[in-house]
Protein backbone atom coordinates (compact mmCIF):
# COMPACT_ATOMS: atom_id res chain seq x y z
CA UNK A 1 0.00 0.00 0.00
CA UNK A 2 1.18 3.76 -1.13
CA UNK A 3 2.52 5.83 1.89
CA UNK A 4 -0.33 8.37 3.49
CA UNK A 5 -0.04 11.78 2.03
CA UNK A 6 0.48 13.31 5.68
CA UNK A 7 3.14 11.26 6.63
CA UNK A 8 5.36 11.77 3.21
CA UNK A 9 4.24 15.83 3.40
CA UNK A 10 5.53 15.35 7.34
CA UNK A 11 9.11 14.06 6.28
CA UNK A 12 9.44 16.05 3.26
CA UNK A 13 8.72 19.02 5.69
CA UNK A 14 11.04 17.86 8.69
CA UNK A 15 14.02 17.01 6.20
CA UNK A 16 13.50 20.43 4.68
CA UNK A 17 13.52 22.22 8.55
CA UNK A 18 17.03 20.36 9.47
CA UNK A 19 18.19 21.51 5.84
CA UNK A 20 17.67 24.63 4.85
CA UNK A 21 16.83 26.29 8.09
CA UNK A 22 13.44 26.85 7.13
CA UNK A 23 10.26 27.23 9.45
CA UNK A 24 7.27 24.65 9.82
CA UNK A 25 4.91 26.65 9.93
CA UNK A 26 5.71 28.52 6.93
CA UNK A 27 5.93 25.67 4.77
CA UNK A 28 2.76 24.02 6.37
CA UNK A 29 0.70 25.99 4.69
CA UNK A 30 3.04 26.71 1.63
CA UNK A 31 0.88 25.90 -1.48
CA UNK A 32 2.81 22.75 -2.16
CA UNK A 33 0.46 21.09 0.59
CA UNK A 34 -2.61 22.83 -0.44
CA UNK A 35 -4.27 19.66 -1.55
CA UNK A 36 -3.70 17.63 1.39
CA UNK A 37 -7.19 16.47 2.65
CA UNK A 38 -8.27 18.50 5.81
CA UNK A 39 -7.62 15.04 7.58
CA UNK A 40 -4.57 14.44 5.94
CA UNK A 41 -3.21 18.51 6.73
CA UNK A 42 -4.38 18.04 10.25
CA UNK A 43 -2.14 14.92 10.81
CA UNK A 44 0.71 16.13 8.97
CA UNK A 45 0.63 18.89 11.46
CA UNK A 46 0.48 17.01 14.21
CA UNK A 47 3.38 15.02 13.50
CA UNK A 48 5.81 17.81 12.23
CA UNK A 49 5.02 19.82 15.55
CA UNK A 50 5.35 16.94 17.68
CA UNK A 51 8.44 16.06 16.34
CA UNK A 52 9.91 19.12 16.57
CA UNK A 53 8.63 19.85 20.21
CA UNK A 54 9.78 16.27 21.79
CA UNK A 55 12.68 15.74 19.75
CA UNK A 56 15.20 15.24 22.05
CA UNK A 57 13.15 12.73 23.93
CA UNK A 58 12.41 10.68 21.19
CA UNK A 59 16.02 10.71 19.95
CA UNK A 60 16.88 9.21 23.63
CA UNK A 61 14.08 6.58 23.24
CA UNK A 62 15.88 5.62 19.71
CA UNK A 63 18.99 5.55 21.00
CA UNK A 64 18.25 3.41 23.62
CA UNK A 65 17.81 0.66 21.15
CA UNK A 66 20.47 1.20 18.87
CA UNK A 67 24.36 -0.03 19.10
CA UNK A 68 25.12 3.22 17.03
CA UNK A 69 24.96 7.26 17.79
CA UNK A 70 22.61 9.06 16.22
CA UNK A 71 24.58 11.35 14.62
CA UNK A 72 25.91 8.47 12.22
CA UNK A 73 22.37 7.75 10.90
CA UNK A 74 21.21 9.49 7.53
CA UNK A 75 19.31 12.44 8.22
CA UNK A 76 16.07 10.53 6.11
CA UNK A 77 16.87 7.32 8.15
CA UNK A 78 16.68 9.66 11.46
CA UNK A 79 13.26 11.29 10.36
CA UNK A 80 11.69 8.24 9.93
CA UNK A 81 12.77 6.84 12.91
CA UNK A 82 11.44 10.24 15.11
CA UNK A 83 7.98 9.87 13.11
CA UNK A 84 7.23 6.36 13.94
CA UNK A 85 8.57 7.18 17.48
CA UNK A 86 6.58 10.01 18.08
CA UNK A 87 3.54 7.88 16.77
CA UNK A 88 4.45 5.42 19.14
CA UNK A 89 4.61 7.44 22.51
CA UNK A 90 1.67 9.90 21.47
CA UNK A 91 -0.78 9.06 19.30
CA UNK A 92 -2.66 6.63 20.90
CA UNK A 93 -5.59 6.30 17.51
CA UNK A 94 -2.61 5.46 15.39
CA UNK A 95 -1.94 1.56 15.26
CA UNK A 96 1.37 0.59 15.95
CA UNK A 97 1.77 -1.19 12.64
CA UNK A 98 0.73 1.12 10.93
CA UNK A 99 3.07 3.68 12.33
CA UNK A 100 6.37 1.33 11.90
CA UNK A 101 5.41 -0.29 8.57
CA UNK A 102 5.10 3.83 6.98
CA UNK A 103 8.38 4.87 8.70
CA UNK A 104 10.22 1.24 7.16
CA UNK A 105 8.59 2.32 3.62
CA UNK A 106 9.80 6.05 4.30
CA UNK A 107 13.10 4.40 4.50
CA UNK A 108 12.33 2.61 1.10
CA UNK A 109 11.26 5.79 -0.44
CA UNK A 110 14.35 7.79 0.19
CA UNK A 111 16.71 4.54 -1.09
CA UNK A 112 17.94 4.10 2.19
CA UNK A 113 17.32 0.71 1.65
CA UNK A 114 20.26 -0.68 3.45
CA UNK A 115 19.14 0.70 7.04
CA UNK A 116 15.53 -1.09 6.18
CA UNK A 117 16.62 -4.21 8.56
CA UNK A 118 17.85 -2.43 11.13
CA UNK A 119 14.74 0.53 10.79
CA UNK A 120 12.29 -2.26 10.85
CA UNK A 121 14.03 -4.23 14.25
CA UNK A 122 14.43 -0.73 15.93
CA UNK A 123 10.88 0.19 15.56
CA UNK A 124 9.32 -3.29 16.16
CA UNK A 125 11.27 -3.03 19.67
CA UNK A 126 9.68 0.42 20.49
CA UNK A 127 6.12 -1.08 19.54
CA UNK A 128 6.94 -3.57 21.69
CA UNK A 129 7.94 -1.31 24.66
CA UNK A 130 5.02 0.77 26.60
CA UNK A 131 5.79 4.20 25.79
CA UNK A 132 4.20 6.33 28.32
CA UNK A 133 3.76 10.41 27.36
CA UNK A 134 6.26 12.21 29.57
CA UNK A 135 5.31 14.04 32.48
CA UNK A 136 7.61 17.51 32.94
CA UNK A 137 9.20 16.85 36.43
CA UNK A 138 9.98 20.15 38.56
CA UNK A 139 12.15 18.66 40.31
CA UNK A 140 15.64 20.63 39.35
CA UNK A 141 16.64 22.41 36.29
CA UNK A 142 18.37 19.13 34.87
CA UNK A 143 14.60 17.55 35.23
CA UNK A 144 12.92 20.15 33.72
CA UNK A 145 15.02 20.33 30.82
CA UNK A 146 14.79 16.65 29.74
CA UNK A 147 11.49 16.05 30.49
CA UNK A 148 9.94 18.60 28.72
CA UNK A 149 12.32 18.30 25.90
CA UNK A 150 14.53 21.53 26.08
CA UNK A 151 18.15 22.42 26.38
CA UNK A 152 19.47 22.73 29.55
CA UNK A 153 21.68 25.62 28.70
CA UNK A 154 18.64 27.28 27.51
CA UNK A 155 16.79 26.47 30.72
CA UNK A 156 19.12 27.18 33.20
CA UNK A 157 19.37 30.77 31.35
CA UNK A 158 15.41 31.13 31.47
CA UNK A 159 15.62 30.76 35.34
CA UNK A 160 18.66 33.16 36.01
CA UNK A 161 16.58 35.49 33.94
CA UNK A 162 13.08 34.78 34.91
CA UNK A 163 12.80 32.32 38.37
CA UNK A 164 12.20 28.78 38.35
CA UNK A 165 8.55 28.75 38.60
CA UNK A 166 7.95 31.01 35.30
CA UNK A 167 10.34 28.86 33.53
CA UNK A 168 8.36 25.59 34.06
CA UNK A 169 5.15 27.41 32.57
CA UNK A 170 7.39 28.46 29.88
CA UNK A 171 8.55 24.81 29.31
CA UNK A 172 5.40 23.36 30.06
CA UNK A 173 3.43 25.86 27.34
CA UNK A 174 5.71 25.19 24.51
CA UNK A 175 5.01 21.46 24.55
CA UNK A 176 1.23 22.17 24.13
CA UNK A 177 -0.58 23.55 20.86
CA UNK A 178 -1.35 26.68 21.26
CA UNK A 179 -4.68 28.25 20.64
CA UNK A 180 -5.27 29.77 17.29
CA UNK A 181 -5.86 34.14 18.01
CA UNK A 182 -6.96 36.52 15.40
CA UNK A 183 -8.32 39.77 14.20
CA UNK A 184 -10.66 40.51 12.71
CA UNK A 185 -10.47 43.35 10.16
CA UNK A 186 -14.41 44.35 10.67
CA UNK A 187 -16.41 42.76 14.04
CA UNK A 188 -19.18 41.39 11.79
CA UNK A 189 -16.29 39.20 9.86
CA UNK A 190 -17.52 36.87 13.17
CA UNK A 191 -20.90 35.87 11.83
CA UNK A 192 -20.06 35.20 8.42
CA UNK A 193 -16.89 32.67 10.78
CA UNK A 194 -19.54 31.40 12.68
CA UNK A 195 -21.82 30.83 9.50
CA UNK A 196 -18.53 28.52 7.93
CA UNK A 197 -18.69 26.50 11.22
CA UNK A 198 -15.46 28.31 13.15
CA UNK A 199 -16.73 28.60 16.85
CA UNK A 200 -15.13 31.69 18.17
CA UNK A 201 -14.42 32.86 21.89
CA UNK A 202 -12.98 36.10 23.11
CA UNK A 203 -9.61 36.78 23.36
CA UNK A 204 -7.76 36.73 26.99
CA UNK A 205 -5.41 39.95 26.80
CA UNK A 206 -7.30 41.90 24.03
CA UNK A 207 -11.27 42.36 23.48
CA UNK A 208 -10.58 42.83 19.74
CA UNK A 209 -8.95 39.45 19.69
CA UNK A 210 -10.48 36.05 18.85
CA UNK A 211 -10.09 32.69 19.73
CA UNK A 212 -10.51 29.92 17.27
CA UNK A 213 -12.31 27.17 19.49
CA UNK A 214 -13.17 24.73 16.69
CA UNK A 215 -13.08 25.25 12.55
CA UNK A 216 -11.07 25.34 10.34
CA UNK A 217 -10.03 29.11 10.30
CA UNK A 218 -7.97 28.89 6.91
CA UNK A 219 -9.88 27.62 4.43
CA UNK A 220 -13.09 29.90 5.28
CA UNK A 221 -13.63 32.91 3.32
CA UNK A 222 -12.65 35.62 5.56
CA UNK A 223 -8.95 34.23 6.21
CA UNK A 224 -8.51 34.08 2.16
CA UNK A 225 -9.73 37.34 1.50
CA UNK A 226 -7.60 38.77 5.00
CA UNK A 227 -10.84 39.73 6.71
CA UNK A 228 -9.43 37.71 9.47
CA UNK A 229 -5.67 37.61 10.55
CA UNK A 230 -4.51 34.64 12.12
CA UNK A 231 -1.86 36.72 14.88
CA UNK A 232 -0.82 35.72 18.71
CA UNK A 233 -2.28 38.26 21.17
CA UNK A 234 0.74 39.49 22.45
CA UNK A 235 1.47 40.42 18.99
CA UNK A 236 -1.42 42.77 18.50
CA UNK A 237 -0.57 44.43 21.68
CA UNK A 238 2.75 45.65 20.63
CA UNK A 239 0.96 47.12 17.84
CA UNK A 240 -1.80 48.74 19.94
CA UNK A 241 0.88 50.12 22.19
CA UNK A 242 2.02 52.45 19.34
CA UNK A 243 -0.86 54.46 19.58
CA UNK A 244 -2.06 57.33 17.16
CA UNK A 245 -0.60 59.85 15.00
CA UNK A 246 -0.66 61.77 11.26
CA UNK A 247 1.89 59.71 10.04
CA UNK A 248 3.19 56.20 11.22
CA UNK A 249 6.59 54.27 9.83
CA UNK A 250 6.82 50.57 10.05
CA UNK A 251 10.35 49.48 10.12
CA UNK A 252 10.67 45.98 9.87
CA UNK A 253 7.45 44.84 8.37
CA UNK A 254 6.47 41.64 7.02
CA UNK A 255 4.49 39.42 7.30
CA UNK A 256 2.73 42.40 7.81
CA UNK A 257 -0.04 41.89 10.65
CA UNK A 258 1.36 44.41 12.87
CA UNK A 259 1.44 47.09 10.25
CA UNK A 260 -2.56 46.23 9.53
CA UNK A 261 -3.26 47.33 12.98
CA UNK A 262 -1.33 50.43 12.64
CA UNK A 263 -3.30 50.81 9.04
CA UNK A 264 -6.30 50.65 11.13
CA UNK A 265 -5.72 52.17 14.26
CA UNK A 266 -4.62 55.09 12.06
CA UNK A 267 -7.39 55.39 9.13
CA UNK A 268 -6.96 58.90 8.20
CA UNK A 269 -2.45 58.38 8.78
CA UNK A 270 -0.18 57.84 5.89
CA UNK A 271 1.69 54.52 7.01
CA UNK A 272 4.82 53.32 5.30
CA UNK A 273 5.70 49.79 5.75
CA UNK A 274 9.50 49.26 4.99
CA UNK A 275 10.84 45.46 4.51
CA UNK A 276 14.32 44.40 3.70
CA UNK A 277 13.69 41.39 1.27
CA UNK A 278 12.68 42.09 -1.90
CA UNK A 279 10.17 38.68 -1.79
CA UNK A 280 8.84 39.60 1.75
CA UNK A 281 8.13 43.15 0.32
CA UNK A 282 6.44 41.18 -2.39
CA UNK A 283 4.37 39.49 -0.08
CA UNK A 284 3.50 41.92 1.93
CA UNK A 285 1.88 43.28 -0.72
CA UNK A 286 -0.09 40.98 -1.39
CA UNK A 287 -1.41 40.59 2.19
CA UNK A 288 -1.63 43.92 3.46
CA UNK A 289 -4.68 45.55 1.49
CA UNK A 290 -5.54 49.04 3.25
CA UNK A 291 -5.23 52.16 1.38
CA UNK A 292 -3.32 54.01 3.47
CA UNK A 293 -0.43 51.53 3.40
CA UNK A 294 2.95 52.63 1.65
CA UNK A 295 5.21 49.29 0.97
CA UNK A 296 8.97 49.83 0.75
CA UNK A 297 11.49 47.76 -0.11
CA UNK A 298 14.79 49.08 2.11
CA UNK A 299 16.73 48.70 4.48
CA UNK A 300 15.81 50.45 7.93
CA UNK A 301 19.75 51.37 8.42
CA UNK A 302 19.94 53.45 5.22
CA UNK A 303 16.31 54.83 4.69
CA UNK A 304 15.70 56.39 1.50
CA UNK A 305 13.35 59.09 3.23
CA UNK A 306 13.78 62.47 4.65
CA UNK A 307 10.43 62.32 7.02
CA UNK A 308 9.76 62.25 10.31
CA UNK A 309 7.14 60.50 12.05
CA UNK A 310 4.90 60.27 14.97
CA UNK A 311 4.97 57.02 15.46
CA UNK A 312 7.61 54.32 14.33
CA UNK A 313 7.44 50.60 15.42
CA UNK A 314 10.70 48.88 15.27
CA UNK A 315 9.72 44.96 15.39
CA UNK A 316 13.31 43.97 15.01
CA UNK A 317 14.90 40.57 14.20
CA UNK A 318 15.19 38.56 16.88
CA UNK A 319 16.03 35.17 18.12
CA UNK A 320 12.29 34.53 18.34
CA UNK A 321 12.83 32.13 21.72
CA UNK A 322 9.10 33.69 22.80
CA UNK A 323 7.43 31.68 19.83
CA UNK A 324 8.76 27.89 20.60
CA UNK A 325 5.21 26.96 20.96
CA UNK A 326 4.58 27.67 17.31
CA UNK A 327 8.38 27.50 16.26
CA UNK A 328 9.22 24.29 18.26
CA UNK A 329 12.92 24.27 15.56
CA UNK A 330 13.94 27.22 17.39
CA UNK A 331 15.15 25.72 20.24
CA UNK A 332 17.37 22.81 18.44
CA UNK A 333 18.97 25.61 16.40
CA UNK A 334 20.45 27.54 18.88
CA UNK A 335 23.73 26.54 20.45
CA UNK A 336 25.07 26.74 23.66
CA UNK A 337 27.76 28.71 22.43
CA UNK A 338 25.13 31.36 20.90
CA UNK A 339 26.00 34.34 23.10
CA UNK A 340 28.11 35.31 20.53
CA UNK A 341 25.47 34.55 17.50
CA UNK A 342 23.19 36.90 20.42
CA UNK A 343 25.66 39.43 20.64
CA UNK A 344 26.06 39.47 16.84
CA UNK A 345 21.83 40.13 16.53
CA UNK A 346 22.07 42.41 19.45
CA UNK A 347 24.86 44.74 17.69
CA UNK A 348 22.36 44.91 14.37
CA UNK A 349 19.22 45.50 16.74
CA UNK A 350 20.79 48.27 18.16
CA UNK A 351 22.05 49.56 14.32
CA UNK A 352 18.35 49.48 13.15
CA UNK A 353 16.64 50.90 16.63
CA UNK A 354 19.20 53.90 16.47
CA UNK A 355 19.43 54.22 12.88
CA UNK A 356 15.38 54.23 13.00
CA UNK A 357 15.31 57.25 15.79
CA UNK A 358 16.57 59.67 13.23
CA UNK A 359 12.87 59.42 11.79
CA UNK A 360 10.69 59.87 14.94
CA UNK A 361 9.43 63.59 14.83
CA UNK A 362 9.92 65.73 17.80
CA UNK A 363 7.15 64.73 20.29
CA UNK A 364 6.76 61.66 18.51
CA UNK A 365 7.03 57.88 20.09
CA UNK A 366 8.80 54.93 19.16
CA UNK A 367 8.17 51.43 19.90
CA UNK A 368 10.79 48.55 20.08
CA UNK A 369 9.86 45.38 20.30
CA UNK A 370 11.13 41.35 19.78
CA UNK A 371 9.40 38.14 20.33
CA UNK A 372 12.74 36.77 22.29
CA UNK A 373 12.62 35.55 25.68
CA UNK A 374 16.86 36.09 25.65
CA UNK A 375 18.13 39.60 27.73
CA UNK A 376 20.90 40.86 25.69
CA UNK A 377 18.10 41.23 23.01
CA UNK A 378 15.89 43.70 25.40
CA UNK A 379 16.82 46.35 27.86
CA UNK A 380 20.30 46.38 26.77
CA UNK A 381 19.40 47.31 23.16
CA UNK A 382 17.37 50.04 24.50
CA UNK A 383 19.76 51.32 26.90
CA UNK A 384 22.93 51.31 24.63
CA UNK A 385 20.41 52.90 22.23
CA UNK A 386 19.49 55.81 24.65
CA UNK A 387 23.17 56.30 25.97
CA UNK A 388 23.75 57.54 22.13
CA UNK A 389 20.38 58.97 21.35
CA UNK A 390 20.10 61.30 24.34
CA UNK A 391 17.44 63.12 22.72
CA UNK A 392 15.04 60.39 23.50
CA UNK A 393 13.56 59.26 27.22
CA UNK A 394 12.08 56.35 28.08
CA UNK A 395 8.46 56.04 28.70
CA UNK A 396 6.64 54.25 31.22
CA UNK A 397 4.75 51.23 29.74
CA UNK A 398 2.42 51.04 31.90
CA UNK A 399 0.60 54.81 31.36
CA UNK A 400 0.13 52.95 27.84
CA UNK A 401 -1.52 49.69 29.40
CA UNK A 402 -3.37 51.55 31.38
CA UNK A 403 -4.86 53.73 28.29
CA UNK A 404 -5.23 50.70 26.81
CA UNK A 405 -7.29 49.71 29.14
CA UNK A 406 -9.47 52.86 29.52
CA UNK A 407 -10.01 52.53 26.17
CA UNK A 408 -11.26 49.25 26.74
CA UNK A 409 -9.36 47.21 24.35
CA UNK A 410 -6.66 45.38 27.10
CA UNK A 411 -8.70 42.96 28.80
CA UNK A 412 -6.16 41.52 31.03
CA UNK A 413 -6.67 42.00 34.99
CA UNK A 414 -2.92 41.99 35.96
CA UNK A 415 -0.71 44.77 34.68
CA UNK A 416 1.85 44.30 37.36
CA UNK A 417 2.33 40.75 35.50
CA UNK A 418 2.67 42.55 32.20
CA UNK A 419 5.26 45.04 33.15
CA UNK A 420 9.37 44.17 34.33
CA UNK A 421 10.22 47.56 35.18
CA UNK A 422 9.05 50.10 32.59
CA UNK A 423 8.88 47.45 29.94
CA UNK A 424 5.83 45.24 28.47
CA UNK A 425 6.96 41.58 29.06
CA UNK A 426 4.82 39.01 28.49
CA UNK A 427 5.98 35.52 29.25
CA UNK A 428 4.52 32.05 27.57
CA UNK A 429 2.62 29.97 30.05
CA UNK A 430 2.65 33.15 32.60
CA UNK A 431 0.42 34.71 29.95
CA UNK A 432 -1.96 33.23 27.28
CA UNK A 433 0.59 34.40 24.41
CA UNK A 434 4.43 34.36 23.08
CA UNK A 435 6.80 36.18 24.62
CA UNK A 436 7.05 39.71 23.64
CA UNK A 437 9.01 42.03 25.19
CA UNK A 438 8.72 46.10 23.93
CA UNK A 439 9.81 49.99 25.06
CA UNK A 440 8.24 52.81 24.52
CA UNK A 441 10.87 56.02 23.63
CA UNK A 442 9.38 59.29 23.14
CA UNK A 443 11.55 62.18 21.42
CA UNK A 444 11.82 65.31 23.64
Amino acid sequence: MPISPARVAACEILLRIEREDSYSSELLHSPQYDKLTSADHGLATELVMGVLRWRSLLDARIAAHSSHKLARYDLEVLTALRLAAYQLTFLDRVPSHAAVNESVDLVKRARKRSAVPFVNALLRKLAAEKLDRPEISTADAANLSESSAHPQWLVDRWIHAFGFEPTRNICQYDQQPPETSIRLSNPSQENDLNSDAVTLAPGRLLASARRVLSGNITQTPSFRSGNAIIQDEASQLVALLVGRGASVLDCCAAPGGKTRILAQQNPNAAVIAVELHPHRARMLRKLVTEANIRILAADVRHLPLQSRFDRVLVDVPCSGTGTLARNPEIKWRLRPGDAGDLADLQQKQIAILTAAMQHVAPGGRLVYSTCSLEPEENQPVIEQALAVETAFRLVNGRDELERLRAENQLIWPDLDSLLSGPYLRTIPGVHPCDGFFAAILERL
